[in-house]
């Protein structure tokens, strides 16, 4: 089932697996129909199944540089951190090119600017760019939580966001960076996920619902996360 709503396209799949195969083929057909492929991948655990359905194809990946949209403030081989995930589930078995804050700089705010610095290097005029989201419960994607600083920066640019809730700091692209992209695709699965999904249905203007992009945002969800759409 797919249907348009507030211009943005939901196609609903069955299960988990059914969204990690079908984000994997919405991304290996931008790698072969592009000379270079700006591919911003999300943090969490919804996408682990995506990048390991990524990593069992065959592609071009000397074509394709991978870029993190968010980070938690910890050290790189941290449990918790979002780039030791993709090193080991994408980058390791296929060798892509991968771009990711530098979290031992002295302070959140020095990796943000130079991460900045180094998607500003990468992300030539004549790339394609697609990117990976996913979704919490509160409407927030990458790190861009309901009422934190980032919501209210401009440019294309990555930043150091505090997230009171969470105390902690953290690193996201902004909403003008993430919109920036060719194509969005915000993976979500799970019925925990129902009422917020709906709810971006619906308007409510919670920061996954600010993303847009140059020419398709899809949202790609499983059948327990769209229980809630009419």
């Amino acid at each position: 089932m797919s249907g348009t709503l507030r211009a943005m396209e939901f196609i609903v799949l069955p299960n988990p697996d059914d969204v990690a195969d079908h984000a994997a083929d919405l991304v290996a057909a931008q790698i072969a129909a592009h000379d270079h492929v700006v591919l911003g991948l999300a943090g969490g655990s919804t996408p682990l199944a995506t990048y390991r359905a990524l990593a069992a194809r065959d592609l071009n990946w000397a074509t394709t540089s991978a870029w993190m949209t968010d980070e938690r403030w910890v050290p790189p081989t941290h449990p918790d951190s979002n780039q030791a995930m993709v090193q080991e589930t994408l980058v390791t078995p296929t060798g892509v090119e991968f771009l990711r804050p530098d979290t031992t700089l002295p302070s959140p705010s020095d990796a943000a600017d130079a991460f900045s610095h180094v998607l500003t290097s990468v992300c030539r005029a004549q790339s394609r760019s697609v990117t990976l989201l996913g979704l919490g419960t509160d409407g927030h994607t990458a790190s861009l939580f309901p009422d934190t600083a980032a919501l209210e920066c401009s440019g294309a640019r990555y930043v150091a966001n505090f997230v009171p809730k969470l105390d902690a700091w953290r690193l996201t692209a902004t909403v003008d960076l993430l919109s920036a992209s060719d194509v969005v695709a915000f993976l979500v699965t799970g019925s925990s996920k129902a009422g917020i999904v709906a709810a971006i249905a619906a308007g409510a203007d919670v920061p996954a619902a600010r993303i847009t992009a140059r020419e398709h945002v899809v949202w790609l969800l499983d059948e327990d996360a769209a229980a809630d759409l009419t």
